[in-house]
């Protein structure tokens, strides 16, 4: 026997020892057979590294069968998976599997094998790769475990690829893998996966804090010992059969408490949990485990704001427990969490582990969570990086217990809203939902939901799902109904706006073409032609301006009439007065019943030279030429300005003007301006305001004059004050 083959024998034994000793039955015949068949085929097959193949097949097979723990055909499906990959032709060993194992077993390597086959190098950039991965995943549940299980080896012997390809698995594993091992309840695998992603996307971090870890490790030692001494003696007086062990919290959650808070090593308060694992009899679990709870209270104080309940309402992955935060020697928090063996067998096998226990019955929490992935990956317009992060998000998110008005359960996100509920409900129900009433209160759509709310739904056919509604809210199924119907709607805009611009072009005598849409979208600096149908028919841009575009320059000199034709209706038209020789709109400085007005940005004054601006709403508004606006409207809506003059009048009537003062300041100063504006002019003051430091003073006049001189008049008049030194038109 050579070397290799002594080694297959060692890590096989290994494997079915393991085996052995699982609580779920194992055909260890078939295991055997598995490997044999395993290593006849992958014997002369290695990695890059030099690794023969084999013997990752049989870690990740030992990873199912120890830490997942799900019955034969997975660790068959884990000790075969490889083969495709070291082997060119397969079609007779395809063939013999599923007589040699069974349809089972072959059914999770089909499975493996797609996975396998999907290219993640992009998989944060390209939606379809992330999706078909995800697809593929939320199918047989062993194919998901199987897969963790292949990554936690991988990641376990990182270090011997390139940079590169470290960078890449560990960005994989960080963003699906471990929040997958979460969603499974698989604990200790989730928290190995992350912290492996951690040593090699941040190094630097990951080595100091495990450098922390090693340096506080007695002093943890000795606390935990001071802390666990009284809870014990009560607990043996009270003939409670229990195990105490302490866990260090993982070197990632220390990592991600450090940023999130903003605190040091030494500020992190809960570096480590105290575990209670009581052998209960099934009728006794949730009494012996408050008994324990009250036990641990009295000895220590607790703080109720950090109490978790997972006893009476599990997790939806099946973890249950009971968790505190007491105060411990030496003004400590310390976690305590308290379970049986069951439900510390699901924590740290998961689902796996829940299935044992219900008789191998399916979870309908789980089936429920896979329905939603794929409903959410059916939307094949979401931005895949948000979509990344959503999926990791919702799963790492604590969950929210809610009931409908039957009294049924329903589980969301934490921070879910009563829209949130209406779309768990029904995709239908949360695009018309209106609001609804949480324990018989009425409450609007951004309510948000407290465990334990009984809640109903409101809703009006008049309702639709609008752009705000992403802001608040919760899980992942509602942001992706809203996004699918606002890109409903915003279709159905687009299909309106461009009926408008055909229908416009047509009256312009302007041919519709690709050519001419290409110049539109490059000028309007859009993606898609879509999108400028939308913003026409949502007024986001008129069709006037696309006419601008198409006949540039000549288009200015189009006839203020038939611009206005064009934006204005026709009464307002006709009430309007032209000087025809130029085109110039009149502007009579008789303010009463007109169809335009003064702009405030500038405040025209009869005399200034002046311009019209027609607005959709508000007709036609008059600026002057010296504007701070003129230019960015000229560029952007040269079609909108007509040439306007003043009509010539003897008649007096009122313009406001603002005038700023700046002089020494002396007593009486105040009452000089008061008196020349009142007396001297004739002129009405609006408002007047005046700023005193360190001798000096600015002021600012706001009056009514009668035109552009006689405002110079006040002016002057002004600037003989004793004390004023500057005396200017407030322009705008």
């Amino acid at each position: 026997m050579n070397d290799l083959e002594l080694k297959y024998q060692k890590e096989i034994n290994k494997l079915l020892e393991i085996c052995n000793r699982s609580s779920v039955p194992i055909d260890i015949n078939k295991i055997e057979k598995a490997g044999q068949n395993a290593f006849q085929l992958l014997k002369d097959s290695k990695w890059e590294s030099g690794e023969p193949i084999i013997f990752h097949s049989i870690d990740v097979a030992k990873v199912v069968a120890d830490d997942i723990g799900v019955g034969t055909d997975s660790i068959v499906a884990s000790l075969l998976h490889n083969v495709f990959e070291g082997q060119n032709d397969n079609d007779e060993l395809i063939q013999k599997l599923p007589y040699e194992f069974g349809d089972a077993a072959f059914e999770l390597l089909e499975g493996l094998f797609k996975i396998n086959s999907i290219d993640t190098v992009n998989i944060s950039v390209h939606s379809e790769n992330f999706r078909r991965l995800l697809m593929t995943l939320s199918g047989d549940i062993r194919v998901v475990l199987i897969k963790i299980a292949d990554r936690l080896i991988d990641m376990r012997s990182l270090s011997e690829l390139p940079h590169d390809l470290q960078y890449k698995y560990a960005t994989e594993t960080s963003y699906l893998y471990a929040p997958l091992a979460h969603r499974m309840g698989l604990y200790n695998v989730k928290s190995e996966l992350e912290d492996l992603s951690l040593k090699y996307l941040r190094p630097d971090d990951y080595n100091i804090i495990v450098k922390k870890l090693e340096e506080t490790t007695e002093e943890r030692r000795k606390f935990v010992s001071e802390f666990v001494k009284p809870i014990e003696s009560k607990l043996k007086y009270r003939s409670f059969n229990f195990d105490m062990k302490a866990r260090t919290k993982s070197i990632y959650s220390i990592w991600n408490k450090m940023n999130k808070s903003g605190v040091s090593f030494e500020e992190v308060f809960d570096l480590f949990a105290i575990r209670v694992i009581l052998d209960s009899k099934p009728e006794n679990e949730k009494s012996d485990c408050w008994q324990v709870y009250s036990i641990v209270t009295d000895e220590y104080q607790p703080n109720t704001e950090r109490m978790r309940d997972w006893i009476s309402i599990p997790k939806s992955n099946g973890y249950e427990s009971l968790h505190t935060t007491v105060m411990g020697p030496h003004g400590k928090w310390v976690e305590v969490q308290i379970r049986t063996t069951r439900m510390d067998d699901i924590a740290e096998r998961g689902l796996a582990a829940h299935w044992k226990y219900k008789g191998g019955k399916g979870n309908d929490d789980l089936d429920h969570w896979l329905s939603n992935i794929r409903e959410i990956l059916e939307n094949p317009e979401g931005d895949p990086n948000v979509l990344l992060e959503e999926f990791k998000t919702n799963i790492y998110e604590d969950e929210l217990f809610v009931f409908t008005p039957k009294g049924d359960l329903r589980k969301l996100t934490a921070g879910a809203t009563i829209l949130d509920f209406a779309y768990d409900i029904h995709s239908d129900l949360g695009d018309h939902c209106v609001g609804g009433k949480v324990n018989n209160r009425k409450v609007t759509i951004k309510h948000k939901l407290k465990n334990g709310d009984q809640v109903s739904i409101e809703t009006s056919n008049n309702q639709k799902p609008k752009l705000d509604w992403l802001d608040f809210v919760a899980t992942s199924k509602a942001k992706s109904r809203i996004k699918s119907s606002l890109n409903e709607e915003k279709k159905r805009e687009a299909e309106n706006g461009k009926e408008i611009v055909k229908r416009k072009f047509k009256n312009w005598k302007i041919d519709y073409t690709d050519e001419v849409i290409r110049t539109l979208l490059s000028a309007l600096n859009m993606k898609s032609a879509q999108d400028m149908y939308y913003a026409v028919a949502a007024g986001k841009i008129e069709a006037l301006e696309l006419k601008s575009i198409i006949k540039g320059k000549e288009e200015e000199e189009d006839k203020a009439k038939d611009v206005l034709g064009e934006l204005l209706p026709k009464k307002e038209i006709e009430q309007l007065s032209f000087d025809n020789s130029e085109e110039f709109l009149v502007i009579d400085n008789n303010l009463k019943n007109v169809h335009y007005k003064l702009a405030q940005c500038c405040n025209p004054i009869f005399g200034d030279k002046i311009f019209g601006f027609i607005t959709i709403r508000e007709g036609i508004k008059i600026h002057r030429e010296n504007c701070p606006n003129a230019k960015q409207m000229r560029e952007r809506y040269p079609y909108r300005f007509i040439k306007a003059k003043w009509h010539e009048t003897k008649q007096n009537n009122s313009f406001q003007a603002t005038i700023h003062l700046v002089g020494s300041d002396r007593l009486g100063i105040i009452g000089d301006i008061s008196y020349i504006i009142a007396k001297d002019v004739g002129v009405q003051m609006r408002s007047i305001n005046i700023d005193s430091k360190n001798g000096s003073f600015e002021g600012v006049l706001r009056v009514y004059v009668n035109d552009i001189e006689h405002l110079e008049f006040l002016m002057n008049k002004l600037q003989s004050i004793k004390g004023i030194e500057f005396v200017t038109r407030g322009d705008f």
